[in-house]
């Protein structure tokens, strides 16, 4: 059940090449979506260090994504399967420090995908919701 009154702090890593891309063709589309998505744009998400994702989510971070160019698509020709490489080590992270599965998620959207991008954005917001705050909100 969506709780209405919880606005969660959702953190997305977005690539500069096509997720932020995408970001930007959903904004000047005047597609909506969220206004609690923080989006943090990076060169790669083949940078975003598990390390990051793991302290946003001990620090008050109700969700993390990191959104990336689609395989086979990626500017610096592999970083995203360094990604989502990744993602299965912060997924067995999240369990020590028993953080809900759900509350990370990797995505594929190319800087043609604005619809794509809000659709994501509008998702892991309800997911987020469905969930509540993070166990380590203070």
């Amino acid at each position: 059940m969506t709780n209405n009154n919880f606005d969660p702090i959702i953190l997305s890593f977005c690539c500069n090449w096509c997720s932020y891309a995408g970001a930007d063709l959903a904004g000047v589309s005047r597609l909506p979506y969220p206004t609690n998505i923080l989006i943090i744009r990076v060169m790669c998400s083949g940078m975003v260090h598990p390390n990051l994702v793991i302290n946003a989510l001990t620090k008050g971070a109700d969700g993390v994504l990191i959104c990336g160019c689609h395989i086979g698509d990626c500017h610096y020709l592999e970083g995203n399967l360094k990604a989502q490489s990744r993602a299965e080590a912060i997924k067995l992270m999240l369990q020590d420090f028993g953080i809900e599965d759900e509350r990370f998620r990797i995505e594929w959207v190319s800087a043609s995908e604005g619809e794509r991008f809000a659709q994501v954005m509008k998702d892991f917001t309800e997911e987020i919701k469905n969930l509540g705050p993070s166990p380590y909100k203070v």
